[in-house]
């Protein structure tokens, strides 16, 4: 089996997009080159979401046509385990097969919707990233956005998150390794041979852990495919959240982001510590560009993150 993910900055809504053949998207290239020495019967590729939209479709047909060229049957699907941990992670995984093993026997057999999460600014917490607000916004109820390597995308990590009394923090370092399922503290032996910094980057880029156990655990254990789910074929250039195909024909299948689906602590008390309070640069930064964007706001929003900037005014005042 060879598993990769070429996720970078050429891939990424935040970066430059310059598509699939983009110079940090090199590594692809030795992918593919590991593939054809040996052809094995199982691969697994992982990226961002905005790869489907990518060149217009252009750049997920090159990748599809690549492996069906080889004689690859596929599957792909959006996964989101926002229900196991308060991340929204949205990234696609590709499972392409040689041998026996049915892709969709992979892919498709949980299939899981979660039920309405009710919130509201007064009683749950919010994610955004603060160095957005003119567009792209960031946004997660009871949740974080999808991490980002601010390092190489140009979008600073972590995000900030809304309390429920107000105040808006960036989540320790040690919060967000357990936010990607990572025992607290499993990064440290980064700032060891590199500078500290090293750890966000890792984090940001990490696929998470219960992800890659659905996925591993799928793969020891196929489930059962039901047909029930596919839908029409796919049109050229338009790729679903989820499809499938042998090298004939190429579906869509129906299914949701959500493969499992377990009951978990809200954001806020998931946090194990308090975090750095959002500065008053950083919390008027945001504002500015927010109120001259175009981006829709939950009612209220900006209201809670002006009150915070007055705290944090009145806080430094103070301490002159």
């Amino acid at each position: 089996m060879v598993t990769a993910d070429f996720l970078g900055q050429d891939q990424s809504q935040a970066g430059l997009t310059k598509g699939i053949n983009g110079l940090k998207s090199s590594l692809l290239a030795h992918v593919f080159r590991l593939i054809d020495g040996s052809l094995p019967p199982i691969v697994v590729l992982e990226n961002v979401s905005f790869i489907l939209r990518l060149e217009r479709g252009g750049a997920m047909a090159t990748l599809i046509d690549a492996f069906e060229g080889r004689g690859y049957r596929w599957a792909y699907r959006v996964v989101n385990l926002l229900e196991l941990f308060p991340q929204r992670p949205e990234h696609v995984f590709l499972f392409d097969s040689r041998g026996d093993l049915d892709p969709r026997e992979i892919h498709f057999a949980d299939d899981v919707a979660p039920p309405e999460n009710e919130t509201a600014l007064s009683t749950q917490a919010h994610g955004f990233y603060w160095a957005e607000g003119s567009r792209g916004l960031g946004w997660a109820p009871d949740a974080i956005p999808s991490l980002k390597n601010g390092l190489n995308v140009g979008i600073t990590s972590p995000p900030a998150i809304l309390m429920p009394k107000g105040s808006i923090v960036k989540p320790d370092l040690i919060d967000v390794e357990r936010l990607q399922g990572f025992p607290a503290g499993w990064t440290e032996p980064a700032s060891e041979v590199g500078r500290a910094s090293l750890r966000w980057s890792l984090v940001g880029t990490a696929v998470s852990v219960p992800v890659a156990h659905w996925l591993g655990d799928r793969i020891a254990k196929p489930g059962e495919f039901d047909s029930v789910r596919s839908a029409g074929t796919v049109e050229k250039g338009k790729w679903p959240r989820a499809a499938y195909g042998d090298g004939n024909v190429r579906r869509e299948e129906r299914v949701v982001d959500f493969p499992k689906f377990e009951s978990r602590k809200p954001l806020y008390e998931f946090l194990e510590r308090p975090g750095e309070r959002l500065s008053a640069r950083a919390t008027s930064g945001f504002l500015r560009r927010g109120a001259a964007s175009t981006l829709r706001f939950v009612t209220g929003f900006l209201d809670c993150v002006r009150a915070h900037l007055d705290s944090v005014d009145i806080t430094a005042m103070d301490a002159e």
